[in-house]
């Protein structure tokens, strides 16, 4: 298994094992959005085998920021995964959040870049190709909040943060913080129910690694 950790206006690259079947997708950022003349470093990751199957219905009450920061020993993952999210935090002078989620949750793939405002985009894959993203930083053009289409339906927590919840066209979900600005942050969930997405945005991890 290959680690290479990323370095500044370089990416890092988590890719599953076995390539998994594609999900629905927010767009990522292109590496021609912020030049390097560096080659990809590529990190393979063994996803977690499914133990038991992701909640599908949550309590009616609504989930508050967490307030949690910690280690990235606490994110959902791989020795390597979590080591991706370190090097991530250290490289970034932004809050930075990873997943903690129940059994049957993996890490699908992730990709970083500290140049050009530092960007982090990560998937994780659930029972029943259930997924849940998370893009954090500069993964937008600015002006642009690259959230999917849909109607805002309130407010919800993304960690210890506040943020707005849109219910998708297309059936997914997502919280915003910030949209529109230069740095942002969006957990987008699909083949959860609202509830279970909610329980999840809010009870990401700040990274302090």
């Amino acid at each position: 298994m290959l680690l290479v950790s990323g370095c500044i206006g370089q990416d890092e690259v988590l890719e599953p094992s076995a390539t998994p079947t594609a999900s629905a997708t927010v767009p990522v950022p292109s590496a021609e959005a912020s030049p390097t003349t560096e080659a990809t470093p590529v990190a393979t990751v063994t996803p977690t085998e499914a133990a038991t199957p992701a909640p599908t219905a949550g309590a009616t009450a609504e989930p508050t920021p967490t307030g949690t920061a910690g280690s990235s020993e606490a994110c959902t993952g791989t020795e390597d995964n979590r080591e991706f999210f370190g090097d991530v935090a250290e490289a970034f002078d932004l809050p930075v959040y990873c997943a903690v989620l129940p059994d049957g949750w993996a890490v699908e793939s992730g990709q970083y870049r500290s140049a050009g405002g530092g960007w982090m985009v990560i998937a994780y894959q659930g029972p029943g190709r259930a997924g849940f993203e998370l893009h954090e930083g500069a993964h937008c053009a600015e002006g642009d909040s690259c959230t999917p289409d849909g109607p805002d339906t309130g407010t919800t927590a993304f960690g210890d943060q506040p943020g707005t919840l849109v219910t998708a066209n297309d059936g997914r979900y997502a919280v915003v913080v910030d949209r529109g600005e230069q740095i942002s942050w969006m957990a987008v969930g699909h083949g959860v129910d609202l509830q279970t997405f909610k329980a999840f945005a809010a009870n990401l991890v700040r990274v302090e690694d």
